[in-house]
């Protein structure tokens, strides 16, 4: 009997760890299908906070169709729509444009995404298709089996030929605007938009930036809302990023060259301590006290 208590004790410390576990924060607000009925607002940074109020993006308009729909991740701030709409009506008077083909926003919630991305938490991020798109009368079901163009080649070095003055006259409109923050975009097309513009004309430019992963899509990022004292700007700013010029410099370079042939690195060492938590391995105990209230509010 002795010998059999420490076993049964054990047992029932470890099953009682395992039931106190906090779930992910991910799940949690995978789980939320509609937003709350708060006041708008963007609460956090992009890749660690939420969002109350959230307003639904309607899956087609004039001049744009929300794409995936089975995500429910069309979601965002005002403003973020608000952007949207107006760029996509820019988009319908470009050369083969009849429009925009919209990806992921955010959830109901905003919130750490069950799949796909780091960010999209507060209703601020938005991912445009760089297919031009046709016809803005796609089934749901065919807006789930359509998908994007790259504009680079597979070495990631240069435009392909899906690259085209369009392109850039689109970006150039969404940098333009003033309630953008930055925009994500592989680092070959920023190259080409570096090499076409001209002189006079390039302080946009600043707000473009090379990042992985962006190159059948362009990723915008508003700025804070005004008065959204919960909001957590980015730093550095692009203007520190470029250091008061437009990135058309030695630190484009390194994404098609170093950074695609990086040289043998040492030994990486263990690292001590807990590995850094993520998007993924979130609990609510990671994010704002607020999203606490937002996940469970009507």
């Amino acid at each position: 009997m002795v010998l059999v208590l420490p076993l049964v004790l054990g047992i029932s410390l470890a099953s009682g760890e395992m039931a106190q576990a906090e779930p992910l924060a991910r799940q949690l607000f995978g789980a939320k299908s509609t937003p709350t009925t708060q006041a708008p607002a963007a609460v956090g940074f992009y890749s660690k906070g939420c969002a109350a109020g959230l307003a639904t993006m309607p899956e087609s308009g004039p001049t744009w169709q929300m794409m995936r729909l089975s995500r429910n991740r069309y979601y965002g701030q005002p403003e973020t729509l608000a952007f949207l709409q107006d760029l996509s009506r820019y988009a319908a008077t470009l050369p083969g444009w009849s429009g925009l083909y919209i990806g992921d926003i955010a959830q109901p919630r905003g919130g750490p995404m069950t799949g796909g991305h780091a960010s999209h938490q507060t209703g601020l991020d938005a991912d445009i298709w760089m297919l031009p798109p046709k016809r803005l009368t796609l089934s749901r079901a065919e807006r789930e089996k359509i998908s994007s163009i790259s504009i680079r080649t597979a070495d990631q070095t240069r435009t392909n030929g899906n690259w085209t003055p369009a392109h850039m006259a689109l970006l150039k409109a969404a940098a333009s605007d003033p309630r953008v923050d930055r925009i994500f975009v592989a680092a070959a097309a920023k190259i080409a938009m570096c090499n076409a513009a001209p002189r006079g004309d390039r302080a946009w430019l600043q707000k473009i930036r090379p990042y992985w992963g962006h190159n059948t899509h362009f990723h915008v990022r508003l700025k804070c809302p005004p008065g959204a004292k919960y909001c957590e700007a980015q730093t550095p700013t692009v203007t520190q990023l470029s250091k008061g010029g437009d990135g058309c410099d030695e630190t484009l370079n390194w994404w098609v060259t170093e950074a695609l042939h990086p040289t043998k690195p040492a030994a990486p060492q263990k690292p001590k301590g807990p590995a850094p938590r993520t998007a993924k391995t979130y609990t609510m105990a990671d994010l704002p006290a607020q999203c606490r209230t937002i996940l469970s509010a009507q």
